[in-house]
């Protein structure tokens, strides 16, 4: 279980004033990001991530961090 950030947190990073995002975004971001995390580490033979870092907290601490954000079409 993910305790830091919050999910309240990472609702309010990834969406703006103006358009707030949802928790259902926020899932969909973070698994297409964790995706993409474990797509990277198999392409280069990386098996596991520096702490035994779970590859969902590292997608969630880049959103909130800013490195990943939400495209809306």
């Amino acid at each position: 279980m993910i305790n830091e950030p919050s999910v309240d947190a990472l609702v309010r990073k990834l969406g703006t004033d103006e358009e707030p995002a949802s928790k259902y975004e926020l899932c969909v971001v973070a698994a297409k990001r964790t995706r993409q995390i474990i797509e990277q580490m198999q392409s280069t033979g990386v098996t596991e991530l520096p702490g035994k870092q779970k590859e969902i907290v590292l997608a969630c601490q880049e959103i909130m961090n800013g490195k990943v954000k939400s495209s809306r079409d």
